[in-house]
């Protein structure tokens, strides 16, 4: 499973056998969440508080194109 990137303890990730539409996984310690990027929308939230959701959208938010390029680079599209 690829690491995008690591801040503020939260581990952005995607599994390596993923499907469109593009989507990342978040986690931190016990808690995870998962979000599509296109519409930064959160599909699942397994633990994390309402301020913590405020800043993964953020991260999300202003990582959007790196996660997206990353993505494409890792599946070769």
């Amino acid at each position: 499973m690829p690491t995008l990137f690591i801040l503020f303890g939260f581990r952005f990730f995607f599994w390596s056998n993923e499907h469109e539409p593009i989507h990342v996984y978040i986690s931190k310690g016990d808690a995870e969440a998962k979000y599509n990027i296109e519409s930064l929308t959160l599909v699942e939230n397994h633990g994390f508080k309402n301020n913590e959701l405020r800043m993964i959208e953020s991260i999300l938010e202003e990582n959007k194109d790196v996660i997206k390029e990353r993505w494409y680079e890792y599946f070769k599209k």
